[in-house]
């Protein structure tokens, strides 16, 4: 019995011996299969032997090219910026940096403007890259910069940079509080001036868009038919026609000889922001929170486009007669530029960090702001080119209105209205009216804001369900409301 345990044992040891050398060879020839192509990847010159194979015939640190030709090289990370990765030396650095003398030699085979051009260029990185080679990156102090000299020389001569300053302000009057209109039971959260100037409409938390005389402030009428809030309203300037927009998802045409709706756009999937009249054509524009905007024909109420591409609630909208035609503002941060024609994106602007809810297009130069609790930000049509940012309104900004005269005005939730000069962002004055009696401070947003047709009144939308006229204060000099500026630094910044 002992004898033939010990002869199961022997018999076993072999049997598991010989599957060891099988799957070693298997193994083996697999390796040899599937990564025998790639064993001539780079090696680690430092320290080795050229041509020196490893006793492990897979051993793939010192495996040759299979080329046959010139070892292979880890050349690491370049020298500038620094970065975590293989160290470089002398024998791994395969990318040399251009001599000097070579720089300049190329520069003067090169016609003299061009010569002069890219050996700045080129003397100025490869100095810089030397510069920095193995160390953390820097940066150029902002009030230096590195001089080129003519002919492609090169000095080290750190010349001053005159900081940037901004620019003396035009002289505004103040703006004076001169009327409230109280009559709405809700929220006041839209407004627009008829192209007669004699009267304008305001839409509400109340359901009711009423019509008030603007000279005397009275109510001459109350539309009802929304069944939620309304949040836009526009008044066509080629037809006796008011278009309103809630978030009852409804978009209604009213016919203001018979004062009743005579028109549905039916699409939307959610609330209704905002809306506005295309100025030369029947097209009218709406922006909702299904994060859609949609363009449709007045006449024959069809969908024309469906603008896709915000990722959220869009909250404004502005149509214009140039390109692009179409600005939408939405809370995912972003603003887009749209090609009416073709229904697309013609450019997202992303500068803004949070909610874009409000736009303004200025009536007389090719440029306009949108506002967001981060900054209120100036842009260049057609392609949406940055000019500036206005920091100073450190609140949720809901409307933006300007004038002729660039007085820019951001009216924001905590009640309080900034104006500012359009050309220099300079922010001359600061209202904050007290709400009306029996509401609560905090009852004091300003959702809507607009300057009238002949531009000597601004008509604000509030949270406290009053509207409030302001009008520039005659009395005003430079002498008694001088500006309050200095030629400092710009601190703003630039993204």
């Amino acid at each position: 019995f002992f004898f033939s345990s010990q002869c199961n044992v022997s018999a076993s040891k072999r049997i598991y011996e010989a599957f060891r050398s099988t799957h070693k060879v298997k193994v083996a020839v697999k390796l040899r299969t599937e990564y025998g192509p790639v064993l001539h990847m780079p090696v680690l010159k430092e320290g080795r032997v050229k041509g020196a194979l490893s006793t492990d015939p897979y051993d793939t640190s010192g495996y040759p090219p299979a080329d046959g030709g010139p070892e292979y090289l880890i050349t690491g990370t370049h020298p500038y910026p620094s970065a975590p990765g293989v160290a470089l030396t002398a024998d791994t650095q395969v990318q040399k940096m251009p001599s000097e003398a070579g720089v300049h030699s190329m520069a003067l085979a090169l016609p003299p403007s061009q010569a002069r051009q890219d050996a700045a260029r080129t003397a100025a990185s490869v100095g810089e890259i030397h510069r920095h080679a193995g160390g953390a990156e820097r940066s150029q102090p902002p009030q230096h910069t590195l001089a080129i000299m003519e002919g492609g020389m090169k000095t080290s001569a750190l010349v001053p940079r005159k900081a940037p300053t901004m620019p003396k302000p035009q002289w505004h009057p103040p703006w004076k509080l001169y009327r409230v209109i109280s009559g709405h039971l809700g929220w006041v959260r839209s407004i627009a001036v008829e192209p007669g100037n004699q009267w304008f409409v305001t839409g509400s938390a109340d359901r009711t868009i009423k019509i008030w005389d603007l000279a005397s402030g009275k109510l001459k009428l109350s539309l009802t038919g929304h069944i939620s809030t309304v949040r836009g309203v526009v008044v066509s300037s080629r037809s006796p026609y008011l278009f309103s927009c809630g978030e009852d998802k409804q978009v209604k045409c009213w016919d203001l000889e018979y004062n009743k709706v005579i028109r549905h756009y039916h699409g939307h999937l959610s609330a209704v922001y905002d809306l506005d009249l295309h100025p030369t054509i029947d097209v009218l524009v709406t922006c909702s929170r299904d994060a859609t905007a949609r363009v449709w024909d007045i006449r024959t109420k069809a969908n024309v486009h469906t603008l896709t591409g915000h990722t959220n609630t869009v909250a404004t909208v502005k149509c214009q007669s140039a390109e692009p035609q179409i600005i939408t503002g939405s809370h995912d941060t972003t603003v887009r530029l749209w090609d009416l024609i073709a229904g697309k994106t013609r450019a997202t602007l992303t500068n803004h960090k949070k909610s874009v809810r409000a736009v303004a297009l200025h009536p007389r130069q090719y440029t306009f702001a949108t506002g967001s609790p981060d900054n209120i930000k100036q842009w260049k049509f057609p392609d949406g080119n940055f000019i500036q940012n206005l920091s100073g309104h450190n609140a949720i900004i809901n409307t933006l209105a300007v004038n002729s005269d660039g007085v820019l005005v951001s009216g924001a939730d905590n009640g309080t209205v900034h104006l500012w000069d359009w050309r220099t962002g300079y922010n001359f004055q600061r209202i904050h009216a007290a709400v009306q009696p029996g509401s609560l401070d905090s009852e004091s947003g300003i959702f809507a804001c607009v300057f009238d047709h002949s531009e000597s009144r601004l008509i604000t939308a509030e949270a406290d369900k009053t509207i409030k006229v302001y009008k520039e204060d005659d009395t005003a000099t430079e002498e008694t409301h001088p500006v309050n500026w200095k030629p400092d630094i710009i601190k703003r910044k630039r993204f």
